[in-house]
């Protein structure tokens, strides 16, 4: 079985957008990690022992150091490699902690009622829906002025955003299509798209206890 040791290992879940999120961010800074796909159903022992909480993603650090929050692991995986320069200045990065601070709250929130909706019977699907289209609408306006979610460059807002606007518009894709949202649409099917998006959405079987580390 191949060492971890001096690798980082990334608990994670192909289809969770927290979980997307980190994975571009790694990719994007081109790091290492022992890559464990979890199935929610059945967690992995070793990675409640970490993180009780049981939600992916959860990084651990050959330190033994455990990053269970996927926007943090997108700045620690940033600010160990940004070629790209998708932080940038402190205010470039006070301006994407703020953007995906309402996509994380207010929008995940209707996110989750609008798709599971039966869940939720207090209001329909289109009601939740409605709701969620305020942050839309938002992202819409922004990428009118430039090409990304904050400048005419990528940035770490575009990555820790884009998907959970891919889960949104899986949902329903054909009213998402239609949307008055055209720049939006744009920037979508731009990360949709786009080599390193399809490099982090490859399918892996589950990790067990046991099998060989898989580096991704």
């Amino acid at each position: 079985m191949t060492s971890t040791a001096n690798t980082p290992i990334l608990y994670s879940f192909r289809r969770c957008p927290y979980a997307m999120r980190a994975r571009l961010a790694i990719k994007h800074a081109g790091i290492k990690v022992a890559l464990r796909e979890v199935v929610l159903r059945n967690k992995p022992p070793a990675m409640l022992a970490i993180s009780p909480k049981g939600t992916v993603p959860v990084l651990q650090l050959p330190t033994g150091e455990v990053i269970d929050e996927s926007w943090e692991i997108v700045h620690w995986a940033t600010s160990i490699n940004d070629s790209q320069s998708l932080r940038g200045s402190s205010a470039r990065v006070l301006d994407a902690n703020r953007l995906v601070s309402l996509n994380d709250n207010e929008f995940k929130q209707h996110l989750d009622h609008y798709k599971y909706a039966d869940r939720f019977p207090d209001f329909s699907a289109e009601h939740y829906r409605t709701q969620a289209e305020a942050f839309l609408s938002l992202l819409d306006q922004r990428l009118a002025a430039h090409s990304f979610l904050l400048d005419d460059e990528p940035s770490i807002a575009d990555i820790g955003i884009f998907p959970f606007i891919r889960q949104f518009a899986h949902v329903d894709i054909d009213w998402f299509k239609q949307t008055p949202y055209p720049y939006l649409q744009r920037w979508f099917e731009h990360y949709l798209s786009s080599e390193l998006f399809t490099s982090i959405m490859n399918k892996y079987p589950a990790w067990e206890e046991g099998q060989d580390t898989l580096l991704f």
